[in-house]
């Protein structure tokens, strides 16, 4: 009653709302606060998280660099080319070594680079690109190591892989063996060996006429590559007579053709082995450099 008439009642009721106040906004401080915190731990997980995420991003760009850098490094330690009394030399060398193990030695013809053997993959690991980029070979290794080349054949054999006691190194994948016929065919020149191993013993060759290029005046352009095409025709015909009478004779072990890839194509059914051969000249010098330069095999070594 007292309170009321001194208006004490309208304070204390005002001091319990400014109270009740006060502990409100204690609260959303609190719970303000507790936020602030709450962000303040989300920011210092997310800086520890991209700190994480720096060095995992270092760490990979420091390994993709040492493997790019191993890849660069991976060359054939020697890449040499080989014929004759040479080659014979360095295939007698690899014939010559044999393992007590019955799968110690590893032979295998590569055709192409898309064609590389489980085994081989398996064997030469991060060297397998070499070893793509020496096919079409006859790739050697040995199971501790010392072996590790890849040679070139003249004459490809079928594809084959195998672990062995010696290697496997034909001697007609890459030297003149037997008797055969080797050709040397281009759209102006012909010319036809019969060898018995690495002799010569029977040799026909002959030019012909074949334009080389347009003269000004008289024919028009397309006259003139008419005329010039049916000459190159006229020379194959010769030539493909000569080859089938060879081939059908009987008396060769097989026919080798090399010359101009564009004329290849016309000969191929009388030839069980074609190349591209650059050789020019007169045709008996000019067999002479196709057959050397046929039967050259390139050596990687690995």
């Amino acid at each position: 009653m007292i309170d009321r008439l001194l208006g004490r009642a309208e304070l204390k009721e005002r001091i319990e709302e400014l109270e009740e106040e006060k502990h409100h906004l204690e609260r959303r401080a609190e719970a303000e606060e507790e936020r602030r915190s709450e962000a303040v731990a989300d920011r210092q997980r997310a800086e520890e998280r991209v700190n994480e995420l720096e060095h995992r991003i270092e760490s990979l760009e420091e390994r993709l660099g040492r493997e790019a850098g191993a890849e660069a490094s991976v060359e054939f330690r020697r890449v040499s080319d080989a014929r004759g009394p040479r080659l014979s030399d360095i295939l007698d060398r690899f014939r010559a070594v044999e393992s007590d193990d019955p799968e110690g030695l590893l032979t295998a013809f590569v055709p192409s680079d898309d064609a590389v053997p489980t085994t081989v993959s398996e064997w030469f690991g991060d060297c397998t690109r070499l070893v793509r980029r020496a096919a079409p070979a006859v790739v050697l290794a040995d199971d501790s190591g010392a072996v590790s080349a890849a040679i070139a054949p003249p004459i490809e054999p079928e594809p084959f892989d195998r672990w062995d006691d010696s290697f496997r190194l034909e001697e007609a994948w890459f030297r003149p063996s037997g008797r055969f016929a080797f050709a040397l065919v281009r759209s102006d020149t012909f010319a036809l060996g019969t060898y018995e191993g690495t002799e010569r013993v029977a040799f026909e060759g002959f030019t012909s006429d074949v334009k080389e290029a347009h003269s000004k005046g008289g024919f028009s352009q397309g006259r003139f590559e008419r005329r010039r095409e049916g000459q190159i025709d006229d020379h194959l015909k010769k030539a493909n007579r000569e080859l089938a009478a060879v081939a059908d004779a009987g008396d060769v072990d097989r026919v080798i053709a090399v010359g101009e890839r564009s004329v290849l194509g016309e000969v191929r059914e009388h030839a069980v082995v074609t190349d591209v051969s650059d050789a020019t000249g007169k045709p008996k010098a000019a067999l002479t450099d196709a057959f050397r330069d046929f039967w050259t095999a390139r050596v990687h070594a690995i």
